[in-house]
C-alpha cells in the first residue's frame, strides 16, 4: 500500500479547545498519539492549527476502507495509550464532535503542489489539490460521533479562495 491509499477514507477532526490550551494538546499529540494511531492502521496527514482561530486544533486521519478504519480506531482507542493520556487530552476540549467523514473525489493529499500553507474549504475551489465528500457509510465506531448534518464537499488548496481557512502545520504534521 502506497500513502495514498490511506485517502479512501478520511476523517477531517476539528477541536475547539479550552482557551491557551492549543498549545498543550498539540504537545501532548505530536508526543504521544501519532506513532501509536499509525501502528494500528491509521496515517495522520495532517496536524494543523489555525491563525484565524487560536483556539482550534484541526487535524486529518486516512485509513484505508472503513473496516480498516474500525479496526485502527478499536485498537487504539481501547489501547493503553489512549487509556493513559485521554484525560489529560479531553482536558484541553471544549468540544471535539466537530467531525466530518469524507471520501475522495480528487487525491491529492498524498502529493500536493510545491509551496506552503494548505487552505480548507467548504464546497469546490478551483485551485484545489485535494477534494472530498461526506462517505455514505454509517458511522461504523460510534463511540466517535460524526456529523450527519451534510452531505459536505471540502476542498484543500494551496491559495486561497473566498471562505477558505489557512491551516498552519504543526511541527509533526506531513501535509505542509
Amino acid at each position: 500500500m502506497t500513502f495514498g491509499d490511506f485517502e479512501t477514507v478520511l476523517e477531517l477532526r476539528r477541536y475547539t479547545l479550552h482557551p491557551g490550551r492549543r498549545d498543550e494538546l498539540i504537545s501532548l499529540f505530536e508526543r504521544e498519539f501519532v506513532e501509536p494511531q499509525e501502528a494500528a492502521g491509521a496515517h495522520l496527514f495532517g496536524l494543523f492549527h489555525s491563525p484565524a482561530s487560536p483556539d482550534q486544533f484541526v487535524w486529518l486521519r486516512g485509513f484505508r476502507s472503513m473496516a480498516a478504519r474500525r479496526a485502527a480506531l478499536e485498537s487504539f482507542y481501547f489501547g493503553p495509550v489512549w487509556e493513559e493520556h485521554r484525560s489529560a487530552a479531553n482536558a484541553t476540549m471544549v468540544d471535539s464532535d466537530d467531525v466530518l467523514l469524507l471520501r475522495p473525489v480528487v487525491r491529492g493529499l498524498a502529493s500536493p503542489p510545491p509551496g506552503s500553507g494548505v487552505y480548507l474549504s467548504f464546497g469546490a475551489s478551483p485551485s484545489a489539490f485535494a477534494v472530498f465528500e461526506t462517505e455514505p457509510s454509517p458511522n461504523d465506531f460510534p463511540q466517535l460521533p460524526v456529523r450527519t448534518d451534510g452531505p459536505f464537499t471540502v476542498s484543500f488548496s494551496r491559495s486561497a479562495a473566498p471562505g477558505s481557512e489557512l491551516l498552519e502545520p504543526t511541527a509533526r504534521s506531513v501535509l505542509r
